[in-house]
């Protein structure tokens, strides 16, 4: 992550002069009698909001009006804000003593961009803030909206076809938080800047630092680091290059490679890195930026939205007066940043307000982001091929105040909102996956026992059986295709965004004072999960989950090899515990913290969380893991996962065909006999998941009449393809 702008260039660009001339007039001065001076604490908080009138829009999505809300504008800018180093809300971030200061009013400056669509007329919302946490400077609420979503969103398909939460009435504001989009030039990608730390007496800050690299293709030959080079000297890092995960690494030679700038590498030659194969650096790092002001700025913006009027040099906040209500929604790492938020303490405001009514997290687990950090990297994220050297999950795991006895520390991420009464309603929802690659079974257990622990009343847990880290691969009713990517398989079938826009409904209910559904997780102490196994890999972060203890069918031409993220305990250095990475990567301690996965049935679909009628009805096995094909690094042994994939392995059309093969999974038509047998069974399970608030009414005519339509089979490794 280069850093390119100079300080004197960054503080220009925050409007300093306006912000100096505030901090003076607050300031105590005695005149020339000779006094100390007595200094005011430094003004903070949104300081300056600023319109692009170029890119914002009176009327967006076409004109496009939605029920009795009526027609939305788009509005974009940048907004400018500044924190006290000194208050204790921001002591927790880690630097902060350290980030450059406006010399004038002392205080720490950043800016980021916003966007924001909202009704027209205000009036006629339901006056409440749907904020997407952006997801490395993207939107990714398409999905969830039956949209394609977008950057910049505009037209009315970007609207969605169901336009979910535009007929609602909701409001949807986007703004930056994660510093690693500072160096991409795309407009539509949402950016923060954020000032670097700096030595007491000035000097730049080194640190050792590690990157991962994988490129699923035979053509890339640079890569870019997080952060400049302290010397572009190879002699003084090193890089090595493996095939698989569990081979011993090769140290490329210091000629064999060169910095070809402060930030990016490149093989000798101009040869291209080798298509899945793991390389990883080791080097020092210079100049980090102050991740965790990323959080401060999230916290004061929507806190600015919400409760003022005009921003400090009189510009009119664009929501003022409507905003009776804010919840979070967040997708893969905005759900683990999420994560980190709460824990810090974020969701209480300057003014000790709560900030967010409600947190909705999607695919997070129990990890963190790790943006409390110096030289922090909120771009990584680990799972059971990928990134286990990282700082992203370490204890605390869970919402629930737990003890660790390996570390002696006790924590939870509700201890801070709890002490200033500020925590939020949160929904943790997440797929089979993050159990399997990011031991997501830490967000609900003890680290030490491995058993359930009892949810704080302001949480709820929801696992999705046999989803992937994301949407299904293919409609629900079709469960082959003519490309698995990197996988082996094709990915799961199980698409959970149905159940997510009803769970979105019940937060919203929850905080108007309705009980949401029940936590559906997987649990050892009732019997549907079993623990994964440390083995010969522990140090490398995985191990296996024994075929048996599990209960997973052997399939033909379907590997099983039990592959698991273990959760190892690291030792990043003393200075760890003020966000100092001293080693990095951290070093093995031979500990670890027990997780589990859920327990499946006969077919191999996860028993526990919530059963989607893909699940309950199925036509196919549906896996949250998945392994890598043997193109992309795939090793026989199934030693090298297929990361945020899952998987999806057809039932046969017939008896005689699966008895031709000896899959134990018995036919369709066994099943169903016929489609409309399926249907039944769909519109059963449905309509079930519908009485217990887990379905809306639109998504259960959706699912019925999907299982109306052919199941089309296509290049299924197993069975070919078929039409049934």
């Amino acid at each position: 992550m280069k850093q390119v702008r100079s300080w004197g260039f960054f503080l220009k660009s925050l409007g300093i002069a306006s912000a100096a001339a505030l901090a003076l007039a607050g300031c105590g001065s005695s005149g020339d009698t000779g006094n100390p001076v007595v200094l005011a604490a430094p003004v903070q908080g949104i300081t300056k909001i600023v319109i692009n009138t170029v890119t914002s829009e009176a009327v967006t999505f076409g004109g496009t009006s939605f029920g009795s809300v009526g027609q939305y504008q788009k509005i974009r800018g940048t907004v400018f804000g500044q924190l006290d180093p000194n208050d204790a809300r921001n002591a927790v971030i880690a630097d902060i003593a350290l980030a450059q200061k406006d010399p004038a009013t002392r205080a720490v400056p950043y800016s980021m961009d916003f966007f924001i669509l909202k009704p027209v007329d205000s009036s006629k919302g339901n006056h409440k803030i749907f904020y997407e946490v952006n997801n490395r400077g993207s939107k990714l609420f398409g999905g969830f909206n039956q949209s394609s979503g977008g950057n910049n969103p505009t037209t009315a398909a970007d609207a969605g076809s169901n336009a979910f939460l535009m007929n609602q009435g909701y409001t949807l504001v986007w703004s930056g938080w994660d510093g690693a989009t500072a160096s991409n030039a795309n407009a539509d990608i949402l950016h923060i800047n954020l000032p670097l730390a700096k030595a007491a007496d000035g000097s730049v800050l080194t640190a050792p630092s590690y990157e991962y690299i994988v490129n699923d293709n035979a053509t890339t030959k640079s890569f870019q680091t997080y952060y400049n080079t302290a010397s572009t000297d190879t002699g003084q890092a090193q890089l090595t290059m493996r095939n698989y995960l569990t081979d011993t690494p090769t140290v490329i030679p210091s000629s064999g490679w060169s910095w070809t700038s402060a930030n990016t590498i490149a093989l000798a030659g101009g040869a291209a890195f080798q298509q899945s194969w793991i390389y990883e650096l080791k080097f020092t790092a210079a100049d980090p930026y102050v991740a965790a002001i990323g959080l401060a700025a999230t916290r004061d913006f929507l806190s600015f939205l919400r409760n003022e009027s005009k921003d400090s040099v009189g510009t009119a906040n664009p929501l003022a007066g409507d905003v009776k209500r804010v919840v979070a929604w967040s997708l893969s790492q905005p759900a683990r940043m999420m994560n980190d938020y709460v824990w810090l303490g974020f969701n209480q405001d300057l003014s000790g307000r709560k900030v967010f009514d409600g947190v909705f997290n999607w695919i997070g687990g129990g990890n963190g982001l790790g943006i409390n950090y110096r030289f922090a990297q909120t771009g990584r994220t680990e799972r059971n091929r990928q990134n286990h050297l990282n700082v992203e999950a370490v204890f605390p795991f869970s919402y629930t105040t737990t003890t660790d006895s390996i570390t002696g520390k006790t924590d939870g991420r509700n201890v801070r909102c709890s002490a200033s009464g500020t925590c939020p309603l949160i929904m943790n929802i997440f797929s089979g996956n993050e159990y399997w690659v990011k031991a997501g079974s830490t967000l609900t257990t003890d680290p030490i026992t491995g058993k359930d622990v009892v949810e704080p009343a302001n949480v709820r847990n929801y696992s999705v059986a046999g989803a992937q880290h994301g949407g299904a691969s293919a409609p629900n009713t079709v469960v082959g295709a003519t490309s698995f990517g990197a996988c082996a398989q094709v990915g799961s079938g199980v698409e959970s965004n149905p159940l997510l826009r009803a769970l979105w409904v019940g937060l919203d209910q929850w905080i108007g004072g309705t009980a949401p559904p029940a936590s559906a997780v997987a649990s050892i102490d009732n019997g549907t999960a079993v623990f994964a196994v440390p083995g010969a890999f522990s140090m490398l972060g995985i191990g296996a989950v024994p075929q048996a203890s599990l209960g997973y069918p052997t399939i033909p031409k379907v590997t099983y090899s039990g592959l698991v993220t273990v959760r190892n305990v690291w030792d990043f250095g003393p200075a760890f515990s003020a966000g100092v990475l001293n080693t990095f990567p951290g070093m093995v301690t031979n500990k670890f913290y027990p997780n589990s996965v859920p327990k499946v049935d006969i077919d191999g679909n996860d028993i526990p969380g919530i059963r989607l009628p893909e699940v309950v009805a199925p036509i196919a096995t549906n896996s949250g893991w998945a392994l890598r094909a043997a193109a992309f690094g795939g090793k026989a042994d199934g030693t090298d996962g297929c990361e945020s994939g899952g998987q999806s392995i057809a039932f046969a059309p017939t008896k005689a065909a699966r008895d031709a093969i000896g899959d134990p999974r018995l036919s369709l038509d066994e099943r169903y006999g016929n489609r409309a047998g399926l249907v039944a069974a769909r519109t059963a399970a449905a309509n079930a998941l519908l009485a217990r608030r887990l379905l809306l009414p639109a998504d259960v005519s959706t699912y019925i009449s999907n299982a109306a339509l052919p199941i089309t089979i296509v290049a299924s490794p197993t069975y070919g393809s078929y039409i049934w």
